[in-house]
């Protein structure tokens, strides 16, 4: 199974622990690379759980196939102009039976910009796509979409969560960054709610 844009670790690691397969994760990050490889090797999955610092497209281009594919909180930060070409390098590295799961954030209504405070303080070139775009995307690489699930209000509870755990720890994360960043970091968090909560964004 390959893990694209695997973050610290968590999903890779949890695959490897309940079922049985080994999971190759990649990201671009030195520091999540440095963190994911500590996690797997204490969780003892370090036999079948590697992970590189690699540009999938890069990895697209060896002659290396995967029966599975897992990316979670990536695609968002992809970017429009690439869509077509994240979808082909997947294509390239799927079996001939292969199965892909993608999961990402998305707008509802059709495409549109990020807003202006997300893209400068948040997520700099970043961007939330519409499902239409997605699938349009995808399609031109013959991968058949079989199922979508969208969890809008599910991403709701989460981030209520997050701002409480946020509240919660207030003194520490503004001895970390300063009062500056912490009123930034929940306005965010209290905005996306809102626009999960009442139909704006969900996540797919």
């Amino acid at each position: 199974m390959l893990d694209i844009g695997c973050r610290w670790g968590e999903m890779a690691i949890y695959l490897a622990r309940h079922f049985d397969v080994s999971v190759h994760g990649i990201t671009l990050s030195e520091e999540q690379l440095a963190v994911s490889e500590e996690r797997a090797k204490a969780a003892g999955v370090s036999a079948r759980v590697s992970f590189e610092l690699v540009d999938y497209r890069d990895l697209a281009s060896r002659d290396t196939k995967f029966d599975r594919i897992v990316s979670v909180g990536m695609f968002e930060h992809v970017g429009r102009p690439q869509f077509e070409t994240f979808f082909r390098s997947c294509a390239n590295l799927l079996s001939d039976e292969g199965v892909m799961l993608l999961q990402t954030i998305g707008h509802f209504g059709g495409p549109r910009t990020t807003d202006a405070f997300t893209a400068k303080y948040i997520f700099p070139g970043g961007y939330i796509p519409a499902l239409s775009e997605t699938l349009a995307a995808s399609e031109k690489s013959r991968l058949i979409h079989t199922y979508n699930e969208t969890l809008r209000l599910h991403y709701a509870k989460t981030l209520r969560a997050w701002y409480a755990n946020c509240e919660a720890n207030r003194d520490a994360i503004i001895s970390l960054f300063d009062d500056r960043f912490y009123r930034m970091w929940t306005f965010y968090l209290a905005g996306t709610t809102a626009a999960f909560q009442y139909g704006g964004m969900g996540n797919y």
